[in-house]
């Protein structure tokens, strides 16, 4: 896939970082905190597959940030679903390695103001192959190949490496062809697609982080809607 990207070089201190977004907002989609009341991504087929595409230059990427501005996008037809959950946040994606902390994040993003231009293509067969290796081992007990998310300055974080990415994106992109085939779609029901909950750590815990996705096309309507359940009033 082709992606469109503006690129900036901010400073934190004494380093220069890259950093890009997309060049096109996606304009409807919406996120919230993983660690919050309930992480859910909402989108349309546009915003999932591009969101695929992302993660996917994001596991290659590993010396660059990828800031994805979620916050002011146009208000969903499903808003209040997202505001129940604990409200928008933005994504930035970034490699472990990079060492940069969240805390110096909104000193950084003051200076995202004059990008430039930037077309990479994506491999979605290289992708795919590098979602299995992460596949085949994340049932390891000693597994540390995980998208550890954390929050700040109303931004989620998803700090990860190649493999965890890959199979982020391949799960975006599964995502996003299952919402078209979704029953009542056209209608603007919110359908559960997909799920990051098992790329994120393990935790046993009640109140375990979880992030799902989730398709709506854009004809509004008011209701939330799992596949293979009775249709039922958006919460969380």
């Amino acid at each position: 896939m082709r992606l469109r990207l503006r690129r900036f070089r901010p400073r934190g201190g004494v380093v220069e970082y890259r950093v890009v977004q997309p060049w096109l907002p996606l304009r409807h989609t919406a996120m919230s905190d993983p660690l919050g009341e309930y992480g859910v991504v909402v989108g349309d087929h546009d915003g999932l597959s591009r969101l695929a595409a992302l993660f996917s230059f994001a596991a290659y990427s590993r010396h660059t940030v990828v800031h994805v501005p979620l916050r002011d996008g146009v208000p969903l037809a499903e808003e209040g679903f997202v505001d129940s959950c604990g409200g928008r946040v933005d994504l930035v994606l970034m490699h472990h390695s990079l060492g940069l902390r969240p805390t110096a994040w909104p000193r950084i993003r003051r200076q995202l103001t004059a990008g430039t231009p930037l077309t990479v293509e994506t491999h979605e067969a290289r992708t795919e192959r590098d979602a299995a290796a992460w596949l085949r081992q994340s049932g390891h007990h000693d597994s540390r190949e995980w998208l550890r998310p954390l929050t700040y300055a109303r931004t989620a974080f998803l700090i990860g490496s190649r493999d965890v990415f890959a199979a982020a994106s391949v799960e975006f992109a599964g995502a996003a062809g299952r919402g078209l085939r979704e029953y009542d779609v056209s209608k603007g029901y919110l359908r559960l697609v997909g799920t990051l909950t098992h790329e994120l750590p393990p935790d046993d815990s009640l109140r375990r982080p979880e992030l799902d996705i989730t398709f709506q096309a854009r004809r509004p309507h008011h209701r939330f809607k799992r596949p293979g359940q009775k249709r039922f009033q958006a919460g969380c």
